[in-house]
């Protein structure tokens, strides 16, 4: 299934997408896509529904966030060879993690806003994977059977504020907007392997990024397994897989976003996203 929210920010209605690509409206006793919709039964209760039966979503609505209100946003960092190498960094002996807050979490369409006084906004197309059962100490057998489904996320970094200002990777990689999230959530079951999924993005129109996460440096099921050893991971939290080469740090000389850029990005399987840059106000 493909499962999206759409509507209004902040009044999102749950839906998803039929075989011929139009918004199907779930029934509202359902619920949001958010933590207990999200376990298998949750999930096994929209696919015993007709989609034929449900109404069609007019017009082009807005697309929320795929998942609502995750409680937890964990990102892995450096989690690709060729952009470790981009970087000038080692390959991780662990999985490096931070976090995104709350108010990054935008739909996949919305406005990015560039924050005030900066000048290193960057991109990075990642692989999000978004939890179903709760699970504490999983072994990497385990984490796999624990996972919803997939989405697209955009990792948008300020590098300034990551790397220049001290402390931790967090107030560069968690600013309003910085996480746009879907188009929809795919579940697991049209995904297949995970590992063998290309992603892409283009900024106006220029391709920077074209790989597979073939590349991966730990697996998904490596990293659920790791981030569940320090946390219980929960239904609906997302897990944002790290980024292939090609981000704007990378570049001879680095490039950076600007006010009025177009930014495009997809994965096989999982749709695409696009967005425009706008100054914070």
């Amino acid at each position: 299934m493909k499962l999206l929210r759409y509507g209004e920010m902040e009044r999102e209605r749950a839906g998803l997408l039929d075989d011929q690509g139009r918004i199907r409206a779930l029934p509202a006793a359902l619920g949001d896509l958010a933590g207990d919709r999200l376990t298998p039964q949750g999930l096994a209760e929209i696919a015993a529904l007709d989609p034929a039966t449900l109404p069609v979503v007019e017009g082009n609505p807005r697309l929320g966030s795929c998942v609502a209100r995750p409680g937890k946003f964990v990102c892995i960092g450096l989690n690709y060879r060729a952009h470790a190498a981009e970087s000038n960094l080692p390959i991780p002996a662990e999985p490096v993690v931070f976090g995104k807050w709350s108010s990054a979490v935008v739909g996949p369409n919305d406005d990015v806003e560039i924050p005030r006084g900066s000048e290193k906004t960057d991109w990075e197309v990642e692989l999000g994977v978004v939890i179903g059962t709760r699970g504490r100490y999983l072994t990497e057998a385990e984490a796999l059977s624990h996972v919803a489904g997939y989405c697209v996320v955009h990792d948008v970094s300020e590098r300034e504020f990551q790397l220049e200002r001290g402390g931790t990777w967090d107030k560069g990689k968690g600013c309003d907007t910085f996480g746009p999230t879907g188009p929809w959530l795919v579940t697991v079951d049209e995904v297949g392997d995970p590992q063998d999924l290309r992603l892409w993005l283009e900024v106006d129109g220029k391709r920077y990024q074209d790989s597979s996460t073939a590349d991966m440096i730990f697996s998904v099921a490596e990293l659920v397994a790791y981030v569940s050893q320090f946390c219980t991971l929960e239904p609906g939290d997302i897990i944002s897989t790290g980024t292939p080469e090609g981000v704007g740090l990378g570049q001879k000389p680095p490039v950076y976003l600007r006010a009025g850029q177009m930014v495009r990005l997809g994965i096989d399987k999982l749709g695409e996203q696009t967005q425009r840059m706008v100054a914070a106000g």
